[in-house]
């Protein structure tokens, strides 16, 4: 049997304006901001909610969007979608490319915030189906990890609604029309980690004179590999990557310091805190073994928490979308490495419902290696962070669907 929900929602998106919903994305796609600079894209959906009848407040944790739309008694439910684009210049040579030298949406925010747009206008045009209260958010710098905390820190459970239920979702590589769910753990956390090796430096004629930094960092790199492979167990799910190694100015300079920046996806606290101080130890063993002059410096930048769903929330939400849907849409892939910031909006309290939407087109699947493989063939398309990644705009519909579904069951009473 179907429920209400899910057969609300199709009548509420039956006729959604796709044509207008694609001309936001390309508009959006054409315009990305960096993280809390997304100044226009704000404007652009704060002025959607506005028309669609919600309270919409702008500047909230920077250039975060909050609309709230009252509909008598009820749950609250909270939508997200994150705004911010990412420093990689575009090549996918779409019509829609972005127009902004070095930056693209990535990422597909651009997508999220077209798909809050849509299901803001559904549900405001069907608020006679159901009672209750949406709060519809708008979240910058989700790149940095900033942005959800800088909105709680604003007042986003005081000043406005607070919600019992948090939702929120992510375009993803794979053949569109899935929709990936898991009730507990779904992405990891993430830490940056900055590493500055202090060398003496001096000509490249006479290096007996000098403590060369950029040997013992490439030591120091080398070593780092064996943090996973030797210090975490088969069963423990981590990741070390050494995404930037600087140093030097000219060909014959010996310079003083060497710099890597490092990240790290863990699953658990206690891997990532015994992965720290692998990295410093580590850091610091390869310097003394160089005579490096100084110990080097370590430091912990940005993180992202975890991402657990609420096992009962998620239930509820996965089984919505499988009605919408139909038969074998709904997979569990269990957690992925990737991280979010989605959490810090449940400020440690409020229950959620994380989920992706795969949104590879037909064409560029089909044509991937790896025809009996799905990990072969998510590996061969362009993911997100790619400057290749372009999301089929057959799922600019589908996306609003989920959004509206999730709502309609997080708002009813059945279940």
């Amino acid at each position: 049997m179907t429920s209400t929900a899910a057969r609300t929602a199709l009548d509420l998106t039956a006729d959604l304006p796709v044509p207008a919903l694609e001309d936001l994305y390309r508009d959006l796609h054409r315009h990305p901001e960096l993280s809390l600079r997304e100044h226009r894209t704000a404007a652009v959906l704060a002025e959607r909610l506005r028309t669609a009848g919600y309270e919409t407040t702008e500047g909230v944790g920077g250039t975060g969007v909050v609309g709230v739309l009252r509909n008598g008694d009820g749950p609250t439910v909270l939508l997200r979608a994150d705004m911010d684009a990412l420093p990689v210049a575009e090549e996918t040579g779409l019509p829609y490319a972005s127009g902004t030298d070095g930056v693209m949406h990535a990422c597909g925010h651009d997508l999220h915030v077209t798909w809050l747009a849509g299901a803001a206008r559904a549900l405001a045009d069907g608020r006679d189906t159901w009672t209750g209260t949406l709060v519809l958010v708008g979240q910058p710098a989700e790149e940095t990890g900033q942005g959800a905390a800088l909105m709680v820190a604003d007042g986003l459970h005081e000043r406005f609604p607070r919600a019992d239920v948090l939702l929120g979702q992510h375009v993803a590589p794979g053949p569109a029309g899935l929709y990936a769910h898991s009730p507990g753990l779904i992405m990891s956390a993430s830490t940056d980690l900055d590493i500055v090796v202090h060398g003496r430096g001096g000509h490249g004629s006479r290096p007996e004179a000098t403590v060369d930094p950029v040997v013992t960092a490439a030591y120091i790199v080398t070593r780092l590999q064996t943090v996973v492979s030797r210090e975490i167990a088969a069963r423990e799910s981590a990741v070390l990557t050494v995404g930037r190694i600087e140093a030097g100015t000219r060909h014959n300079i010996i310079p003083s310091e060497a710099r890597i920046s490092l990240n790290l996806r863990t699953q658990s606290p206690d891997v990532r805190e015994r992965m720290i101080a692998a990295v410093r130890r580590i850091a610091a063993g390869e310097c003394a073994a160089a005579g490096c002059p100084a110990e080097p410096t370590v430091t912990v930048g940005n993180d992202f928490p975890v991402t657990v769903n609420d096992p009962a929330t998620d239930h509820r939400i996965a089984a919505v979308h499988g009605e919408v849907f139909g038969a074998g849409t709904i997979l569990d892939p269990g957690p992925a490495m990737g991280s979010e910031d989605f959490p810090r909006l449940a400020a440690g309290r409020i229950p959620y419902s994380y989920w992706f939407v795969t949104s590879t087109p037909a064409d560029v699947w089909n044509a991937a290696p790896g025809s009996d493989d799905l990990m072969t063939r998510l590996a061969a398309v362009p993911s997100n962070h790619s400057p290749h990644f372009a999301p089929d705009l057959s799922t600019v519909a589908p996306g609003v669907r989920t959004l509206v579904s999730g709502a309609l069951a997080a708002l009813s009473d059945e279940g």
